[in-house]
């Protein structure tokens, strides 16, 4: 039988090049809301002598203020997250930004040697003041997610007075706790499942985990359940790259070149000064939110953490079909909450 070939022609070279160079510096933006009052803003905003990447959006920009600080460490949400917080929009300002070295907050030129946790901290108030001028605002509500708790947690304790409260999702506790919690969880679901080859090769990292050297393997907490239940969270970020006007892709680059630095330098830190001996107590109500599910950041290491922390309000909430994603997974739900808990809030 004879082969077919494709012939690729000249003109055919030149326009692919010229999608790939579209695709690397199209103009980025968040779509509009409708709204006289509303807000949706996506723009590069100096902060400690660097550009960050903010994203604001809200149907009433006089309402509250939310800013979520991502995790990752150097996992923006930007690419994906307007899917999951629609209905936040509704009665929050909602501020998200890419932390300093990641996503569109990644410059390729930049020294980042001095990148830490503290350095992070320090971006995150300054950003606070930012937002409070800008809408006319004296505290807002903070939210971190998964390792952005442990940033979150800084800098409540640093500066409480910047903010009306904190809500930890997927809150960090004792890393070493939280791990083999997590490898304990994989294991047993291994096994469930008859995965033998799963078992031996999961066992092999009891000993550095134990020393607090090593991380559960994320892809074998995601294989069983232990990262996310109702959504895709990798595909959402897939599609939100392709998709989503929020990140071209040169960002997408920048992206991946963050989520490298970060991770490398900031994760080792985690490990060495463990937020359980850093922060244990705050002057402002504390929430902790955590799916029933979530082996990310385990529901027992943030439970021991919740018991020893001192706070003049604080509640442990679960959502019952969640993993590491509640305000993802069960939206509604976290809104509703959210709403509510706002609600109770004195200030």
């Amino acid at each position: 039988m004879k082969r077919k070939y494709i012939k690729i022609t000249k003109i055919s070279i030149v326009i692919i090049v010229f999608l790939l160079v579209i695709g690397l510096v199209f103009p980025t933006w968040t779509p509009r809301i409708k709204g006289e009052n509303s807000i949706s803003s996506l723009k590069q905003i100096e902060i400690n002598g660097t550009d960050h990447e903010v994203m604001i959006r809200g149907v009433d920009r006089r309402n509250p203020i939310v800013i979520f600080v991502h995790g990752g460490p150097g996992c923006s949400e930007i690419p994906y997250v307007r899917k999951y917080q629609d209905l936040l929009e509704k009665n929050f300002t909602i501020v998200h930004y890419d932390q300093r070295g990641s996503g569109k907050s990644y410059h390729f030129f930049e020294d980042y040697s001095t990148l830490s946790a503290d350095l992070l901290v320090d971006d995150l108030l300054a950003l606070t003041d930012y937002v409070e001028k800008e809408f006319g605002q004296e505290k807002v509500l903070l939210i971190g997610h998964s390792f952005g708790t442990y940033i979150g947690m800084k800098a409540v304790a640093k500066s409480p007075e910047k903010f009306v409260a904190y809500v930890g999702i997927g809150q960090v506790g004792d890393n070493r706790k939280s791990e083999l919690d997590s490898l304990n969880y994989s294991i047993e679901q291994a096994k469930l499942a008859g995965n033998l080859k799963d078992v031996e090769r999961l066992e092999q990292f009891r000993g550095p985990i134990e020393k607090g050297e090593q991380l559960t393997p994320r892809s074998m907490v995601r294989k069983y359940g232990g990262a996310a239940r109702l959504i895709d969270d990798n595909r959402d970020y897939y599609t939100g790259f392709l998709f989503n006007p929020e990140y071209n892709l040169l960002d997408v680059i920048r992206y991946l070149k963050g989520v490298s630095l970060s991770q490398g330098i900031l994760l080792e830190e985690e490990s060495k000064h463990d937020i359980t001996s850093i922060v244990d107590k705050v002057d402002i109500p504390v929430y902790f939110v955590m799916g029933q599910y979530d082996y990310m950041t385990s529901v027992n290491a943030a439970k021991e953490y919740f018991e020893v922390l001192e706070a003049p309000k604080k509640e442990f909430v679960i959502f019952e079909k969640s993993a590491h994603y509640p305000q993802f997974e069960e939206k509604e739900l976290f809104a509703e909450w959210l709403n509510k808990t706002w609600s109770q809030l004195k200030f």
